[in-house]
């Protein structure tokens, strides 16, 4: 295999060319290369990022191998970072100018599977619109209905998602130019300065609204249940302190700490040996009271996860749900038939908790997680 740093000049001066130009430019398109490294599975954070952008400033843009070896020495974790490291190097410069674009993670995602396989664009784009529209049809499709390779693709995706999390006053403070009168910093500079010089103010600090995530795990839910643990590693990871997620089936199980594992199937292998009622029943009401007795949703989103195919009793259901609104800053149903325009809430369940919802909301497509993680991030 040929050195990619020698095999495509072309592109890499003309990335060094924008950059002369443009040096938001260059950041933008470097930026677009981590992204396209990202969605291969290599661990190009940002703060990679920010490494190889500091490591260019000290060399010479133009030159296709400095870029190749600043960017391979930066954000490359380890030796299995390596091989896909090239393949992407080799897609996302080879052949074609590194333009400044602002592409959709989904779009890099196809983008890069096809040009791994040794596709390349049509000069005229005829294929970057179809693969536009086949990424488009494939975020909106039910994951229970999809391929191997699809479904991996759509779990790529959700490794992706960074989308901030709501905020809420906290009883901490902080100095601010306005807001309440700070007496006790206004006192101590008047008795250091012998007269009160300034007046000081203050404001509530703010964290991060949290999350508490029920994934249902139970037989009726298994086609969406793996997606759904992926949607929680991706919560997880955005926000640690401030979300808890738990497996509901025939018992309640905390798998936060699992999920916490940097690589989604890593994090998957241990939440599959953490949890002992796959595939089972679903006594959710049972669960939430367990829950609401051991702990508290006190300003938290809850996040229910099911189906709602109830083997217990229902109206336990209902009253712990009851409780749970009472505490809770917005309760959340994501149902997975909910995508469907026939569908009704007709299981016993989804009867009982109905009056007690904020949203019921759809979890059957990727688009559907977007759309649940943008109502997370202003809930």
């Amino acid at each position: 295999m040929a050195d990619p740093a020698t095999s495509i000049p072309a592109a890499a001066g003309d990335a060094g060319s924008a950059s002369s130009s443009s040096l938001g430019g260059f950041a933008a398109t470097i930026t677009g290369f981590a992204r396209t490294l990202r969605a291969a599975g290599v661990a190009a954070d940002h703060e990679r990022t920010r490494n190889m952008l500091r490591a260019l400033d000290h060399l010479d843009v133009s030159d296709p191998a400095e870029v190749y070896w600043a960017g391979r020495l930066t954000l490359c974790a380890g030796p299995d970072d390596l091989a896909r490291y090239d393949r992407c190097f080799a897609a996302y410069f080879g052949g074609r100018k590194a333009a400044v674009t602002r592409t959709s993670s989904t779009s890099v995602t196809r983008h890069l599977a096809e040009q791994g396989e040794g596709e390349r664009a049509d000069d005229d784009g005829t294929a970057a619109t179809a693969t536009a529209s086949r990424i488009e049809v494939l975020r909106h499709r039910d994951v229970a209905r999809l391929s191997e390779a699809e479904r991996a693709e759509v779990h790529r995706m959700l490794a992706m998602l960074k989308e901030g999390r709501a905020r809420r006053r906290s009883r901490r403070f902080e100095g601010a130019h306005r807001g309440m009168l700070d007496q006790r910093r206004t006192i101590r500079d008047a008795l250091k300065k012998g007269e009160v010089a300034r007046l000081r103010h203050r404001r509530h600090t703010t964290r991060p609204r949290r999350v508490v995530l029920f994934v249902d795990v139970s037989g009726s839910m298994a086609p969406y249940a793996e997606t759904l643990l992926r949607f929680a590693h991706a919560l997880v990871r955005s926000e640690p302190r401030a979300t808890r997620v738990y497996s509901v089936g025939t018992r309640l199980t905390p798998i936060t700490a699992e999920l916490r594992h940097r690589d989604p199937d890593t994090a998957l292998n241990e939440v599959s040996k953490a949890i002992p009622d796959w595939s089972g029943g679903t006594r959710l009401g049972e669960e939430l009271r367990e829950y609401l007795t051991r702990f508290s949703a006190r300003g938290a989103v809850a996040v229910i996860a099911s189906d709602g195919w109830e083997r217990g009793d229902p109206e336990l259901l209902g009253t712990q749900m009851a409780r749970l609104a009472r505490q809770a800053h917005r309760v959340i149903w994501v149902n997975p038939h909910k995508g469907y325009e026939d569908y009704q809430p007709l299981t016993g369940g989804m009867r009982a908790a109905l009056p007690y919802l904020d949203d019921l909301v759809a979890g059957h497509s990727l688009a559907a997680y977007e759309r649940l993680s943008e109502r997370l991030a202003h809930a």
